[in-house]
Parts: C-alpha cells; sequence; structure tokens
C-alpha cells in the first residue's frame, strides 16, 4: 500500500470515528471495550450504514437514482475505487481485513431502499425479511469483526438482528407513522383492532406492543449464546450492545409501551454504566 493510499485510509478511519462519535447513540458504547483494529473497523461499517440510513430518512431528497447511484458507488469502492465519499477507503480497507462478504452491503441497500415507497407490511414474515436486510446483515457484518469460527454464529447473528430491529420499531411507531410508515404486521393490527390511520393509545394498542414486545424477547433469548460464539476478547463488546438494546425493551415495558408520548431511551450514564460493567466482567474473567 502506498504512501498516498495509507494516508488517504488513515484520513478515511479518521472521518468514520467522528461520525460514530456523533451519531451512533447505541452502538459506540460497545466500541470502547474492542481493540483499536476492531474499534476502527467498527466505525467504518457504522458509517456505510449512518450514511444509507440518512438516505433513506430523506424521503424528498432521495430518489432511486440516488440509490442506485450509491449502490454502484460501493460496487467501485469494493474494487478499490474510493470516488469523493470519505467513507470508502476506510469501508473497503475493513471489508478486506476481515473478510466480511460482500452481500450483506448490498442488502442493506435493498433494505433501507424500500424506506422510500414504504409499502404495507401485511405478515410477520415480511417484516422479517424487512428486519433482516437493514439490520440482521449488521449483525452478521459485525461478528466478522468481532471474530468467531462456529458456524451456528451466523444464525445468532441474524437473530440478534431482529431482536435490536425489533425494539426500534416499537421504540419509533410515532415517528415512523409521522413519517408515513407502518412496520407492526397488518395482520397484528388486525387481530388487536388498532388502526394503522390513526394510533392511539387504547388497550388494543397496548396488547398489540405486549405483543410483538414478547416476540423480540424471544429473539434476544435465542440470540444471547452468540456472546460465547464470538472472540474472547470481543465478548464484552457483544454483551454490552445486547444488554444496551434489551434494556431498551424491557424501558419500553416498564413505561407500560408508552411511546406515543414521546421517545424512550436509555441516559448516557445508564449506558455508560453498562459498559463499566461489562468491562469489569472481562477483567474478571467472566466471558
Amino acid at each position: 500500500m502506498g504512501v498516498g493510499v495509507t494516508k488517504a485510509v488513515e484520513q478515511s478511519y479518521a472521518y468514520c470515528r467522528d461520525v460514530a462519535r456523533s451519531r451512533a447513540k447505541n452502538f459506540y458504547y460497545s466500541f470502547v471495550l474492542l481493540r483499536k483494529e476492531q474499534r476502527d473497523a467498527m466505525c467504518a461499517v457504522y458509517a456505510f450504514m449512518r450514511y444509507c440510513d440518512d438516505l433513506s430518512d430523506d424521503i424528498e431528497g432521495t430518489t432511486a437514482e440516488t440509490m442506485a447511484q450509491w449502490r454502484n458507488d460501493l460496487e467501485r469502492a469494493l474494487r478499490g475505487e474510493y470516488g469523493n465519499h470519505p467513507v470508502w477507503p476506510a469501508f473497503h480497507d475493513t471489508v478486506e481485513r476481515f473478510r466480511i462478504p460482500r452481500q450483506y452491503f448490498f442488502d442493506m441497500i435493498d433494505g433501507v431502499s424500500s424506506d422510500l415507497t414504504p409499502k404495507p407490511v401485511e405478515t410477520f414474515a415480511d417484516l422479517y425479511q424487512y428486519c433482516y436486510r437493514v439490520a440482521s446483515v449488521v449483525g452478521l457484518t459485525i461478528i466478522h469483526i468481532f471474530g468467531f469460527e462456529n458456524p451456528k454464529a451466523l444464525e445468532l447473528a441474524e437473530k440478534c438482528g431482529i431482536a435490536f430491529q425489533l425494539t426500534n420499531i416499537l421504540r419509533d411507531v410515532q415517528e415512523d407513522a409521522g413519517l408515513g410508515r407502518m412496520y407492526v404486521p397488518a395482520e397484528d393490527l388486525r387481530r388487536f383492532g388498532v388502526d394503522a390511520r390513526g394510533i392511539a393509545y387504547t388497550p388494543g394498542f397496548v396488547e398489540l406492543m405486549k405483543f410483538e414486545a414478547g416476540r423480540a424477547r424471544a429473539y434476544y433469548d435465542e440470540a444471547r449464546p452468540l456472546i460465547g460464539m464470538v472472540e474472547r476478547g470481543s465478548r464484552a463488546s457483544l454483551w454490552a450492545l445486547i444488554e444496551i438494546y434489551s434494556r431498551l425493551l424491557q424501558r419500553i415495558e416498564e413505561k407500560q409501551y408508552r411511546v406515543l408520548d414521546g421517545r424512550i431511551r436509555l441516559s448516557t450514564f445508564e449506558k455508560v454504566w453498562l459498559v463499566v460493567e461489562a468491562g469489569t466482567k472481562k477483567l474478571a474473567g467472566a466471558f
């Protein structure tokens, strides 16, 4: 790698670190428990994901052509042709260094592209496919950075992503409805008598949320053995990440699913404390 290319990669990683530090409200806290090479890789993947999400959230400014151009830029970057966006050198270096399957990133683009022209989610199978594209592929990507040998880890990483995205969907019901998006399956809305056109805090809505939260909790339980399958030095980070998201779900449950009153979240102190707890467990050899 020439001096110029090396400098470009270093500058790209610095950019990705800045993006992750300022935007990764849940992910970034767990990064600090990893060795530097892994932390930088996580930041590079996050910066790519963040840009994808920003494109999907800009409903008025992002077109199908915009997403097609981003896909073309991805294809070129994976060939070492970086163009102008600062994420690409670090992203490509990460993909090569950790041997991350490239299809994951194209699946991710497909997932966020679907947000530009939201369609009703009829069944949980439909929702699972969406969650896979926008979240499971993230889990499948980052376990390559964590390191693993047991192929079962791939299946559990997929389930972990489903749990995370279901939690996000429950938290963001109000916000998504304002954007004309409803990710809760129509079959479940009908089952509990909830009208997607006028979401309100009713007994039926509470039962619906309780049902979906139960689904998410089951996926957390199924995915938790993944912690013991990644490399030992990565386990504290994965534990912290799962704890942050699963405790967010717990907070939603504790607040009786009042997600229509405002976004439910964990405080910065709570997240930092979980990272400290993970670090303490790591030092004690608990992982």
